[in-house]
């Protein structure tokens, strides 16, 4: 992988962990019963993980053989 392709990745993170933060605090599970959003770990760790997948689809790899 390329700087410019880890960088993309580390943003998306990044971003990812905020949203599943912001998803928790402002959505998040009444009854504590939901298994990602009943705990802020829980869903800034898959937020994190949807977030670092999802720019990594944006990541363009060099075809040189």
């Amino acid at each position: 992988m390329s700087k410019k392709a880890i960088i993309i990745t580390v943003i998306g993170v990044i971003v990812g962990a905020i949203a599943g933060y912001v998803y928790y605090h402002y959505v998040g599970c009444a009854s504590g019963t939901c298994a990602i959003t009943s705990k802020p770990l829980n869903s800034t760790l898959y937020g994190a993980l949807i977030g670092g997948l999802l720019f990594n689809l944006f990541v363009k790899e060099n075809k040189n053989k």
